[in-house]
C-alpha cells in the first residue's frame, strides 16, 4: 500500500532521529528480544516508523497494521505503558486474541509525544518467548528512551518549525525585493517625463520675457522641483542598488581604465559642497598610477560617504576628503569631526536600512553606506572605519596598476 504523505512525513521524522537504531540495538540486547519498533499511532492507524526485526516478522517501515489487532489502541487511550512478561500464562492477556496473532509471549509499549505534548504513538517490543520485563531495571531503561525519542522529536519539529518559517521568511524578502526591482525600473519612465518636463520648463522661464516679479517665484518653484525629482531619482537607484546585490546579483559595475577619476571625484565633492554651504570640505586628490574601475560608482560610494559625513558630523569643524594611490593601492577616505561611533553601532554600520537610534539626523533609505560597502567588494576592495574621540574615518581600498601624474588640491565651502 502506498504511504499517504502524512505517514511519509511521521517515518521521516522518526528517521531523523539518529540515535533510534542505537536505542533498538540496546533494548533487544539487554532485554533479550528479537523484535523493537517505534510506531506512529493514530485513533484509525498504526504505522512502522523504525524497527529491528531479528524475529523475521517481516515488517518494515511503512507498513500498516489494523490498529484494532494491537494493544497500541490501549495505550494512547491511556497514555500508559502495557508489560507483559509472559502472555499464556497472564491473567489479563492470557484470553486476547493478539499474543496468538503475532506470536509473542514477552511484550512491552511505552507511549511517545510530540513537540505538543499530544500523543505521537510507541516504542514497542515483544518476543516469542518469555522474559522478564516488568522488572525495576526494565522499565528505567524502556522509560528513560521512550522520553528521549519524544525529547527527539519535540526538537526535530522544532527544528523544521524554525526551518520552514526561514525558507518563508526568505521567500517573502525575495519576492519583496523583486518588487522592489520591477517597481524602480517602471518608475523610471514616467520620472523621466517629470525630468523632460521641468527641463523644458526652465528654458522658457529662462527665455521668457515675463516681468522678474513673476519670474523669480516661478523659477524657485522650478528649481525645488528640480531637487525633489533629483532626490526621487537617487532613492530608485539606491532601491535598485540593494535589490541587485541582495537577489544574488551582486552590484553591477562597469570597470574600466580610469581617464578621469580624480575631476569626477571633485565634481562630486563641489556638488555636495553646494547642497551643504553650512559645511567646509577639505580635499587632496593625488591620483599617480594607473587603476581599473568603475569611475561612476566611485564617485557614488565618495557621494555616499561625504554625506554621511555631513549629516553626522560636527559643523564646525571641516570634513577631509583624502584620494590617493601608493605603490599597490587606491586609497579613498572621509574623515570628520563629530562623537565616536560605539563599538556595537560599528558592527552594523554596513547592514540595510540600519539606523543609529540615537541620531536625530535621518534621511534617505538608510541604504547609503551599504551600497558603498557592496561598490568596495565589487571592486575587491574593503571599506573599513574607525572612530574615536578624535574622529571618524571611512576608507576605501582596492589594488591597482600604473599610470601618470593626475593631482588635485582645494578646499570647498
Amino acid at each position: 500500500m502506498a504511504m499517504n504523505e502524512t505517514s511519509q512525513r511521521d517515518i521521516q521524522a522518526i528517521d531523523a532521529i539518529a540515535s533510534i537504531p542505537h536505542i533498538m540495538q540496546i533494548l533487544a540486547s539487554s532485554l533479550d528480544l528479537r523484535f523493537i519498533c517505534v510506531a506512529r499511532v493514530t485513533e484509525q492507524t498504526w504505522t512502522m516508523c523504525a524497527v529491528l526485526d531479528n524475529a523475521e516478522f517481516g515488517l518494515s517501515p511503512g507498513d500498516n497494521l489494523d490498529i484494532e489487532t494491537t494493544f497500541c489502541t490501549k495505550v494512547r487511550a491511556s497514555k500508559e505503558k502495557i508489560v507483559i512478561n509472559h502472555a499464556s500464562a497472564d491473567d489479563k492477556y492470557s484470553d486476547s486474541p493478539i499474543p496468538n496473532m503475532y506470536g509473542f509471549e514477552s511484550y512491552f509499549s511505552y507511549p511517545l509525544f510530540d513537540a505538543n505534548g499530544d500523543f505521537f504513538g510507541t516504542l514497542c517490543g515483544l518476543d516469542p518467548e518469555p522474559r522478564a520485563l516488568r522488572s525495576e531495571a526494565a522499565h528505567t531503561q524502556i522509560s528513560a528512551f521512550a522520553e528521549l525519542i519524544s525529547n527527539q522529536i519535540l526538537l526535530n519539529e522544532k527544528i523544521e518549525d524554525s526551518r520552514n518559517q526561514l525558507t518563508a521568511a526568505k521567500n517573502r524578502a525575495r519576492l519583496q525585493e523583486q518588487y522592489i526591482a520591477i517597481l524602480g525600473h517602471d518608475i523610471r519612465t514616467p520620472l523621466s517625463s517629470i525630468q523632460i518636463g521641468i527641463s523644458f520648463l526652465d528654458d522658457v522661464i529662462k527665455d521668457s520675457q515675463i516681468a522678474s516679479s513673476v519670474q523669480v517665484p516661478v523659477f524657485k518653484a522650478v528649481s525645488r522641483m528640480k531637487n525633489s525629482v533629483q532626490r526621487m531619482a537617487r532613492l530608485i537607484e539606491d532601491a535598485m542598488d540593494f535589490t541587485h546585490s541582495r537577489m544574488g546579483e551582486g552590484l553591477p559595475v562597469q570597470p574600466g581604465v580610469a581617464t578621469d577619476l580624480a575631476q569626477q571625484l571633485s565634481y562630486t565633492v563641489e556638488e555636495l559642497a553646494t547642497a551643504y554651504p553650512q559645511s567646509k570640505i577639505k580635499t587632496h586628490f593625488d591620483v599617480t598610477r594607473q587603476l581599473v574601475c568603475d569611475e561612476k560608482r566611485v564617485g557614488q560610494l565618495l557621494s555616499n560617504l561625504l554625506k554621511n559625513a555631513l549629516v553626522h558630523g560636527d559643523e564646525a569643524y571641516p570634513i577631509f576628503v583624502k584620494v590617493i594611490t601608493n605603490q599597490n593601492d587606491f586609497i579613498l577616505s572621509v574623515r570628520n569631526s563629530g562623537p565616536p561611533i560605539p563599538d556595537e553601532s560599528k558592527a552594523r554600520l554596513f547592514q540595510p536600512f540600519w539606523r543609529n537610534e540615537n541620531s536625530t539626523k535621518k534621511g534617505g533609505l538608510g541604504l547609503g553606506l551599504f551600497i558603498a560597502s557592496e561598490i568596495a567588494k565589487a571592486h575587491q576592495g574593503t571599506l573599513s572605519v574607525s572612530s574615536d574621540f578624535s574622529g571618524t574615518e571611512f576608507t576605501f581600498r582596492f589594488p591597482l596598476t600604473t599610470i601618470s601624474s593626475n593631482t588635485y588640491e582645494s578646499t570647498s565651502h
